[in-house]
């Protein structure tokens, strides 16, 4: 969850950057990025929610503010990609949605995901992975298996994890 929390913060500062032209970076450095994360487990639950809530909040507001030109503007990703404002949407997403999966409560897995969502996940992952030929399978499992998560597919190479 602490992730999940630290990512709308850094959301937030592309959010910044497409408002205002200030050039503002999702994390100032790895070991920052590393450090928001860490400190999750030293949080208690309350004050681990109240992150994850407040952060999405303000992730959710700064994005509500963008004008139709400032959707336009480029920022950069942690990743060095230049993409537009409007990519932010599909990045928290992408974020929330994998992260679920991850908690492993069996509330949310591969298969409670949007078809359209996991399209485009596998759209993404597979080409970001470099990969031409995908395996035959059901789309929650193709999916998860190119996020280097547990699947149910056989006799597909192990990938490591993504995101």
């Amino acid at each position: 969850m602490a992730h999940v929390a630290a990512n709308a913060d850094a959301l937030g500062n592309l959010v910044h950057w497409a408002a205002t032209g200030e050039k503002k970076p999702m994390y100032a450095s790895a070991e920052e990025r590393a450090a928001g994360i860490a400190k999750g487990p030293a949080l208690s639950g309350e004050e681990l929610r109240s992150w994850l809530t407040a952060s999405a909040h303000r992730l959710a507001a700064g994005l509500d503010r963008l004008t139709d030109e400032q959707w336009q503007h480029e920022v950069v990703t942690a990743q060095g990609r230049t993409v537009s404002a409007t990519e932010l949407p599909w990045m928290r997403a992408r974020e929330v949605c994998v992260h679920a999966v991850d908690l492993g409560t069996g509330v949310v897995t591969f298969a409670d995901l949007p078809e359209d969502f996991l399209t485009a996940l596998v759209a993404e992952i597979s080409a970001k992975r470099a990969l031409t030929e995908l395996p035959d399978g059901p789309l929650p499992e193709v999916a998860a298996w190119l996020a280097g998560r547990p699947h149910a597919l056989v006799g597909v190479p192990e990938l490591g994890p993504w995101l």
